[in-house]
Parts: C-alpha cells; sequence; structure tokens
C-alpha cells in the first residue's frame, strides 16, 4: 500500500478496498493483537495534577487489557448486549480509556460531554436508550456527579450508575482528606448506584464471552451540544479501526509518545489518537481530567512534553494560542509534529507557533458525522498554510454543488459543499434519529458536510465558510437559533440574527444583531444581560450586540446573514487595527469565489508588515485593496 500522503502530499489510488485490507475486524481483536504484540509497552498513563513531577499512573498494554476486559465482562453483567448502550459523563483519566474500550467491546458505547447541562444529558440518554451509565463520584470542584444525578430522573431506561472515584489517583495526605470534601447528593436516587473498582474486581482479566462475529455499530457520539439538543451520530468498528490504520501508517510507532490533552468524550482523541495509538503500539498520556482545561496545565505544558519524551502533540487553535503565551523552558528535541484540528488555524499563529516552539504543525480536517479523519496536511511533504490537506487514503472527497437537476461537481477551485465519502461514513444512517438523515447524502453515498470548500489543483482542500449556519467557536459548535430564540423572547425585540464575528483565540464567538419594536428603548448592554439568562449555555452566550433600525433580509423576510457577516468582519478588523494604533481600515468586505469573503484593506499610510501582524492573527482573509 502506498502512503503517499507522508511524503509527498497526495493520496495514494489503490486497486485493493478497504474492506480487504489485512486489519482486525474487531475493537477486541485490535487491542488483542497489540497486547500481545508489545505486552510490556507502556500504553496510557495519566496525571491527576499537572506538575512535571507529579503522580502518574501508567498502564502496560497487557494490564489495559486485562482491564478492558474486566470492564466488558461488567458490562455484560449488568445486561449490555451487542446492542445496548452504556453511557459514560466523565472527565480524562485512564478509567475513561478503559470504559470507552470496554464499553464498545460488550455493547454500544456513548461518550457525552460533562460540560452539558443537566438536560441536554438526560435527552442525549433517553435518545439513545442508554442502560447503564459510567460517571464520577461526588469529588471537589466538580459538578459532574449532581448533574448525572439531575439527568438520570429524566432518563427512565438508565437503571444503573456506575461511580469512579478520582481518590485512587491521589496520595496521602490529599487523599485523607476527600472524604471530608466530598459534596453530598440531595434527593431521591432513581437508579442503582454502584462503585466501579468493586464491580470491575468481580470480573475476570480475558473476556468471559464471545467477541462479535464482525463489523458492527459500537459507538454513539453526539455532535455539538454547546447549545440546543445535540444530534447523536453512529460509529462502527470498521471506521474507529480506520481511524486507527491511518496513525499505524502515516504517524506513529510502538516508539512513539502521544501528548493528548483532549477530551474523551469527542472524536479527536477517542478516534485519531486512541485509535491511532492502540493500532501502532503507541503510548498516550493524558495530563488531568480537564485536559488543556486543567489548572496548570498550560504553564507545565512544555515540562510535561519534556518528562514523557513526547513525540506527538496534540492540539487545537485555542490551545496554540494559550501556549504561545507563556515561554518554551523546555528540553522539546523529542517532539516531532503538533497535530491541528477542530477549527481553522489563523496564518500567524501557525507561523509564530513553529517559531517559538521549533515544532512543525499539521493541520487537518474531520467530522463527527465521518467517524472523524477525512484530510490533513502531509506530514514531510509541502504544506499549504491555510488548507486542511489532502484526503487520506480511502477517503473520497468532492466538492458538490445543488442544482434543479441534482448535485453537480465543482471545477478545481470552485466552491462548493464538501462531500465526503470513507470507511467511516455511515452511508444513510449517519444519525440514530432517521429524521435527521434526510437529505443529508448526494448520490446516497457521500455525506455533506455543510462545510464549504474547494479543491485547487495539486488536490489541496480549502475550507471557505459553512452551508450550515453555525457558529465555532474554539471547536464547538453554537446553534445561532438558540441565541436569536432568547433574543426574541424580549419584548423590545422584534427580530433577531446571530452570527460568529472573527476573534484571533477561538476563531469566531457568538454576536447577535437585533430590530426592535416599534417605539421600543433598550440597550445593547442591556441586551447582553437578558441573553446571560436566557442563553443557559455559557459558550453561546453572544460577545457583542448591535441593534439596528432594520436588519437585512431577503425577498421572504429571512434575515440575511451574509451582510450581518460582512458588518462583522469589517467591525472587529477596523477595532483591531485602530487599537493597534494603526490608520489602515477595512474599507469593503467582498465575497471572492475561491476564498469566501475576504476584507480589503486601504493602509492609509500605516506600515503594511505592522498591518499584518495585526490582522493575520484571524482566520478570516484579507488584502489591501488597489
Amino acid at each position: 500500500m502506498d502512503v503517499a500522503i507522508l511524503d509527498h502530499g497526495c493520496t495514494a489510488n489503490t486497486d485493493v478496498d478497504w474492506e480487504n485490507q489485512d486489519v482486525p475486524k474487531t475493537l477486541y481483536a485490535l487491542l488483542e493483537r497489540s497486547a500481545r504484540m508489545y505486552p510490556d509497552h507502556k500504553a496510557t498513563s495519566f496525571q491527576l495534577t499537572s506538575g512535571p513531577g507529579d503522580k502518574a499512573e501508567t498502564l502496560t498494554y497487557a494490564q489495559l487489557l486485562a482491564r478492558v476486559c474486566q470492564a466488558a465482562n461488567m458490562f455484560r453483567a449488568h445486561g449490555i448486549g451487542e446492542t445496548d448502550v452504556v453511557a459514560y459523563v466523565l472527565p480524562t483519566c485512564n478509567d475513561t480509556l478503559v470504559t470507552f474500550l470496554g464499553g464498545a467491546i460488550a455493547g454500544i458505547v456513548n461518550p457525552i460531554n460533562p460540560l452539558l447541562e443537566p438536560e441536554q444529558i438526560g435527552a442525549i440518554l433517553r435518545e439513545t436508550n442508554s442502560t447503564v451509565v459510567v460517571t464520577l463520584k461526588a469529588f471537589p470542584k466538580t459538578d459532574i456527579a449532581q448533574k448525572v444525578a439531575e439527568a438520570v430522573r429524566h432518563a427512565p431506561y438508565v437503571r444503573t450508575v456506575i461511580e469512579i472515584d478520582l481518590k485512587k489517583y491521589l496520595s496521602p495526605p490529599k487523599s485523607w482528606l476527600i472524604p471530608l470534601l466530598r459534596p453530598k447528593l440531595d434527593g431521591p436516587r432513581h437508579a442503582d448506584y454502584l462503585d466501579f473498582e468493586t464491580e470491575i474486581a468481580r470480573q475476570p482479566k480475558t473476556l468471559a464471552f464471545a467477541d462479535s462475529a464482525g463489523d458492527r455499530t459500537a459507538f454513539y457520539f453526539h455532535t455539538g451540544g454547546t447549545t440546543g439538543m445535540p444530534k447523536v451520530a453512529q460509529h462502527r468498528y470498521s471506521g474507529a479501526i480506520y481511524n486507527g490504520w491511518i496513525g499505524e501508517q502515516m504517524l506513529y510507532t510502538d516508539t512513539d509518545v502521544v501528548m493528548c490533552p483532549l477530551p474523551l468524550f469527542h472524536v479527536f482523541a477517542c478516534h485519531p489518537v486512541v485509535m491511532g495509538v492502540i493500532s501502532s503500539g503507541a503510548h498516550v498520556v493524558f495530563p488531568t481530567p480537564a485536559g488543556y482545561r486543567g489548572d496548570g496545565v498550560f504553564d507545565n505544558f512544555w515540562k510535561l512534553c519534556e518528562r514523557w519524551k513526547v513525540t506527538f502533540i496534540f492540539t487545537v487553535p485555542t490551545a496554540i494560542a494559550a501556549k504561545m503565551q507563556r515561554p518554551v523552558d523546555a528540553d522539546l528535541s523529542t517532539v516531532k509534529y503538533a497535530f491541528s484540528g477542530s477549527a481553522p488555524l489563523p496564518v500567524e499563529l501557525f507561523r509564530r507557533f513553529e517559531e517559538a516552539a521549533g515544532i512543525n504543525i499539521i493541520e487537518g480536517y474531520g467530522m463527527t458525522e465521518a467517524t472523524c479523519v477525512v484530510s490533513c496536511n502531509p506530514v514531510n511533504g509541502v504544506k499549504k498554510i491555510g488548507s486542511v490537506g489532502v484526503p487520506f487514503p480511502y477517503s473520497e472527497v468532492r466538492i458538490l454543488r445543488d442544482t434543479p437537476d441534482g448535485p453537480v461537481e465543482c471545477a478545481t477551485d470552485e466552491i462548493g459543499e464538501i462531500c465526503v465519502s470513507n470507511p467511516g461514513v455511515v452511508a444513510g444512517s449517519t444519525y440514530i434519529e432517521q429524521d435527521k438523515n434526510h437529505k443529508l447524502f448526494h448520490h446516497d453515498i457521500y455525506l455533506r458536510t455543510g462545510d464549504l470548500g474547494r479543491m485547487d489543483a495539486d488536490g489541496y482542500l480549502w475550507i471557505t465558510g459553512r452551508a450550515k449556519d453555525l457558529i465555532i467557536r474554539g471547536g464547538h459548535n453554537i446553534d445561532p437559533a438558540e441565541i436569536e430564540e432568547a433574543l426574541l423572547g424580549h419584548e423590545a425585540v422584534a427580530f433577531a440574527g446571530a452570527i460568529g464575528q472573527p476573534d484571533p483565540r477561538t476563531g469566531e464567538m457568538p454576536c447577535a444583531y437585533v430590530e426592535l419594536v416599534a417605539g421600543a428603548d433598550v440597550t445593547p448592554q442591556a441586551l447582553l444581560d437578558y441573553c446571560k439568562v436566557h442563553v443557559h449555555e455559557r459558550a453561546a452566550q453572544p460577545k457583542h450586540m448591535v441593534i439596528m433600525d432594520e436588519l437585512p433580509k431577503t425577498a421572504v423576510g429571512k434575515i440575511f446573514k451574509p451582510a450581518l457577516r460582512k458588518e462583522a468582519i469589517a467591525r472587529v478588523y477596523n477595532e483591531a487595527l485602530e487599537a493597534a494604533g494603526l490608520t489602515a481600515r477595512v474599507t469593503e468586505v467582498t465575497d471572492d469565489k475561491k476564498r469566501g469573503l475576504v476584507a480589503l484593506v486601504e493602509r492609509n499610510g500605516a506600515d503594511a508588515d505592522a498591518v499584518s501582524k495585526v490582522l493575520d492573527d484571524y482566520v478570516r482573509p484579507w488584502d489591501f485593496s488597489g
């Protein structure tokens, strides 16, 4: 198999079908193979606290296989068969990884973001018909146990809650204090609550039931979820193993160490990282339960890389921006690459990071609905900054546009909707709620991603915008309807439109535009304060409010958001230029057929390099006018 993407920047064309690749067909078979080949190799390490010398727990591949088998046996003992669902609402730790793998071997595992509100967690539990939930035992400085207790009250199918106690990762005297500081859960319990360690200890360390006969649905991942009720996508063994195969073929060997501060409820961590590590026999390190959000993780990040002799770092643009605010104070000679995903990476941030840390960044593209990986820039070949690289082997990407006669393929550099077919796409039934699969595919094969983009003459994919009207804040999908519906509940608001305005740290931040009821009088700050109460998810609360005499509308009365996006780009860029003491200004935002919305900047005597230094921090492109 020619994996030319590694060196030359082109996907390999092969006459061999993915189904005929010599790879394990189930998750258990994949893990068992690595444990057999690398029994004493380190598989996973976890630190509860972020200090470079703090206590850590490490499991070898033999130990990981044994514990995963115990977990799978435990879930079977509690009624989880191949079509039953075990959900988990957990921060990161080694037992979260064990739960993820054991749940997918026993039945269908359903990772849930612990940052969601109880109402959203409960909705996912109901939609997936989860019967067992693994979560955190009440612990200081976290409310996960309280959230889950509330969510389970509204999830009638949940009959068993199994609790993991983070106390096990602490040493005395800190561990002695936990019983004194542990929060008490109020109210009646609506399921049987059991202890994870007690239940798992009862099980044998080898699989006590027959492994699945072959490919099947084994994972439910919810999308977005920072507002509204998330959709739930189903993944099969084949898609997860495909992600692992990509990692093994193109990234990792059994001697590599992968730093993963990404959460284990997100596909980025669970498939490209975990499956790639298991497939290759590499070692993954998880720093603190909250990953990048953990206390001291950014301050200690480079020293943690030195401690573990990390070779690969997985990150997102917001984390890269935070790292750039800390000095590189450690030996990073082992680090080969940093992989960035979840949101576009500003060009200037890309360059500053590579210059300061001496680490090459590889940008890639993936999505929950495709079981993650789709494309990335070549590891050792030509990287096009701003692109998301070339499609992986067995991943077919087409740029299509709708016409009255059906979808038509776009020409080179012509913008259309990015559509994907690969072993991770479950054609026809991506979402478990079938109504949500309506019009999700072209030709019943190609998943419509909702992203707009183009393919250049060299086969590199460029994302230029979104067909879906989502706001992406640091990789989190925010439904603007949640903001708009909240604002329309205010007595002074007649119309509301929410969009993402450019932000140098998160890519986008939610902002809102409103048209008032005739005769109404309200200030932008009052509306922002109103949103703090009525937009329940903090990440979705708008950071800027504009009151307009009349919102731009289409002929049928819909809010015309392209005009709002242009206004936001011009406003944000001009504010940044003014704050930097520069006289340059955005005079127009145009719609370029290749690049999407582009800000045209008049220098007005300002230094060109100084303007570039300010505006290159943003994802949206710009040019000097004239």
